[in-house]
């Protein structure tokens, strides 16, 4: 997979934006990053497209900026040249695909069926637009198209906002999904960039869904411990269980047997993608202990923030 990819992937979201005035193009990039969503796919839809994708490459470098709707090989060139990252089609145009191929342009053709997933493994992409998504039947057909297709990954776009964004991300073949619901018309025709910060800042919130795991109390051995349990058991009465590092009291305290990280203990913090979260926190300045990752089965289930808040160090888990 291209890096440009990996990198959409991190983020989770890519907003789709029609712009009819270039000088929007500043202003809504600056909203979206402030919102935690620096990536853009600047629609091919309007004359403003060229200009709005030079304007943003100019002015927010670090902004993960594609160019979509794109229909002919003048308009794949005019958005290369702009300084747009990544070509998203609407469909499966081989012209187009093997003019990118030849030119090392990272693209996502639009897919619906299995034929044209067929075709898109014969030019050895990895990545795909489905489109429509809802209108195609959404993440159920999505699903059952995509299980003879081991290799190739999607972003689903068309039909997707936050009520069933998490639909689509929970499924692990989706590596991000493309929409429009943080950026109407009508937000950047009155000039609504206050409103879009928060629409993208609630989306990836929602993507996240950050939930309150459980709190843990360093004590200094196992003695302490079995007394701090004993009198958290005394107010809320929830079982205990002993285990060979700490006690547990319900599943919401966690009484270790030792001074760990964190000056008094950790909060554990919970998240549907710990990768996301990490790349997310990460864009905020905040970064990770790895000497603390727990792995299952290759995948990452819990690390350690390298902060620490209140006297208590932040850990992540996977939900």
């Amino acid at each position: 997979m291209k890096e440009i990819f990996k990198r959409i992937g991190e983020i989770g979201i890519l907003p789709v934006i029609v712009l009819e005035r270039p000088d929007d193009a500043e202003p809504l990039a600056d909203a979206l990053i402030k919102g935690g969503l620096p990536a853009a796919e600047v629609t091919f839809r309007t004359t403003a497209a060229r200009e709005a994708i030079e304007r943003i490459a100019k002015a927010f470098p670090e902004m993960l900026l594609g160019a979509g709707t794109v229909l002919t090989i003048d308009q794949v060139k005019a958005a290369r040249d702009a300084g747009a990252q990544f070509i998203v089609t609407p469909g499966l145009n081989p012209a187009l695909v093997e003019y990118c191929l030849k030119e090392n342009i990272p693209i996502t053709p639009g897919i619906a069926t299995p034929t044209e997933l067929s075709k898109a493994l014969e030019y050895g992409l990895d990545v795909v637009k489905f489109f429509p998504a809802e209108a195609n039947g959404g993440i159920e057909y999505l699903k059952a198209i995509s299980a003879p297709f081991r290799t190739v990954y999607f972003i689903p776009t068309g039909g997707i906002d936050d009520t069933n964004l998490n639909d689509y991300l929970s499924f692990q073949r989706v590596l991000a999904c493309g929409g429009s619901w943080m950026v109407k018309p009508d937000l950047l025709k009155n000039n609504q960039y206050d409103e879009i910060t928060r629409r993208a800042a609630h989306a990836i919130h929602k993507m996240l869904n950050f939930t309150l795991r459980h709190i843990g109390i360093n004590t200094p051995d196992a003695k302490e411990a079995e007394v701090i349990a004993g009198q958290i058991y005394n107010i809320v009465g929830l079982p205990m269980n002993f285990t060979t590092g700490s006690i547990f009291v319900g599943t919401q305290f966690e009484v270790l047997k030792r001074q760990y990280l964190g000056t008094h203990g950790h909060i554990a913090i919970g998240t549907n993608s710990i990768e996301r979260a990490i790349a997310y926190l990460q864009r905020k300045g905040i970064g990770i202990k790895p000497e603390t990752k727990n792995e299952k089965d290759g995948k990452l289930q819990t690390v350690y923030l390298d902060i620490e808040i209140g006297g208590f160090a932040i850990h992540l888990v996977q939900v």
